[in-house]
């Protein structure tokens, strides 16, 4: 049996020796870098398929990132509708305070002027509201996102809207950014939404009733029994003092029905309270109701309050009519602001829905680009033993230097 000896030449095992250390101390530098910038993924050649994984992460959260913005920016806007609403709501309640105070028949004509100028300012201030804008410039109720002035005052034409009506559609990563005005300011029904009752005037626009006699808003009392005509109202005075009213074209026509103050009058579907005492000839007219503005709501009561004068049935009539459609006028601004409050809501809802997305995808990239907790516990951990491997192998290859013949024969 023979043994067979190789030989080991010094440079080789210098040579393998070196390459060793240079492959290890390549190593730690590796793991070095990962743990300073905790990823285990820094570039595409070090897991192709993780590096591409990151990257799609990468994008769906700048998209995230983006949509967030973009909603903080639109809640900001919406934020601004609602609160400017609200504005617009106590500005209608004072000029409604205002108004029921003109009912008041101790006023003296420096009262009453002082009283419209009053309105007057609040109508102004409303409609200043109307034409606020967010923080871009971009008007908040202009609509489908019109970039003219919404309301336009004509003066003696009266108030126009210049926004495009309708109201843009959310979706799932975003709110619409304006409220339509059209639904919000000029889309008051006259009356009590389904007639009104008013006193005739004159080519000057004066009441030219001379009694006390005015009218409540009224009720739909058979729906069916509506015809949506026009029609008048007139009081006959006899000489013992006695008040009758006649309706010529109701189903069936009214002629010499007595009058008594306080009670209703009912015909075709619709009912009303006549209170006061209506001179001999005085008249009402009562028509369909329309839709108007809030502007036009209150321009209408400044005018006939300034020139009610001492007339009281007119000064009733005046307040009356002007109460019932404030109230209408309210409610669609009321409505408008909920309907803010709601987009408030959703704008609340997409936000946590993308917080869970940013989350979700976050935790996706962490785990591609290895950057999660457990995998850098990992790599400190294998740092750790490259380092003791080093040592080793420093150790050793200090010892294999000195194996070579000429150390043995000194």
């Amino acid at each position: 049996m023979s043994n067979t000896f190789g030989r080991i030449g010094t440079a080789n095992a210098f040579d393998n020796g070196l390459r060793n250390l240079q492959s290890r101390q390549s190593a730690i530098i590796d793991l070095q870098g990962q743990i300073s910038a905790q990823k285990g993924v820094q570039r595409g050649s070090d897991d192709p398929t993780a590096a591409a994984a990151a990257e799609r992460a990468t994008t769906r959260l700048s998209r995230i990132g983006t949509e967030q913005k973009a909603l903080a920016a639109q809640t900001a806007t919406i934020k601004s509708s609602e609160s400017t609403l609200g504005k617009v709501t106590d500005a209608v309640q004072a000029f409604r305070d205002l108004v029921v105070s003109a009912g008041n028949g101790s006023y003296d004509a420096a009262a009453r002027a002082d009283l419209v100028q009053q309105l007057s300012s609040l109508r102004d201030q409303v409609l200043a509201l109307a034409n606020q804008t967010d923080s871009n410039g971009m008007s908040l109720f202009g609509g489908l996102g019109s970039t003219a002035t919404p309301f336009v005052d004509g003066g003696a034409s009266g108030v126009t809207y210049n926004g495009v009506r309708g109201q843009n559609a959310s979706n799932g990563n975003a709110i619409s950014t304006t409220i339509d005005g059209y639904a919000a300011f000029m889309d008051v029904p006259t009356g009590n939404g389904v007639f009104t009752i008013g006193l005739p005037k004159d080519a000057t626009g004066k009441v030219t009733n001379t009694g006390t006699a005015w009218a409540s808003g009224g009720t739909v009392t058979d729906p069916t029994a509506l015809t949506g005509n026009s029609y008048s109202v007139t009081f006959a005075v006899d000489a013992a003092g006695n008040t009758t009213y006649s309706v010529p074209n109701s189903n069936p026509p009214i002629a010499g029905q007595p009058y008594t103050s306080g009670q209703p009058i009912s015909f075709d579907g619709m009912s009303f309270t006549v209170s006061g005492k209506p001179a001999n000839g005085d008249s009402m007219d009562i028509g369909p109701s329309k839709k108007t503005s809030i502007f036009s709501v209150m321009d209408q009561a400044i005018s006939e309050i300034g020139k009610a004068g001492a007339n009281v049935g007119a000064i009733s009539q005046t307040v009356s009519q002007s109460l019932l459609q404030l109230d209408s006028g309210m409610a669609r601004v009321s409505a408008s602001r909920s309907y803010a409050g709601e987009l408030l809501n959703r704008a609340e809802r997409i936000g946590d829905t993308q917080d869970e997305r940013s989350d979700q995808v976050t935790a996706d990239l962490s785990l591609a680009e290895g950057s999660d907790l457990n995998s850098q516990v990992k790599r400190i951990s294998e740092f750790q033993s490259q380092q003791t491997a080093y040592s080793a192998a420093l150790a050793s290859y200090a010892q294999i230097q000195k194996l070579s013949l000429f150390n043995y024969i000194s």
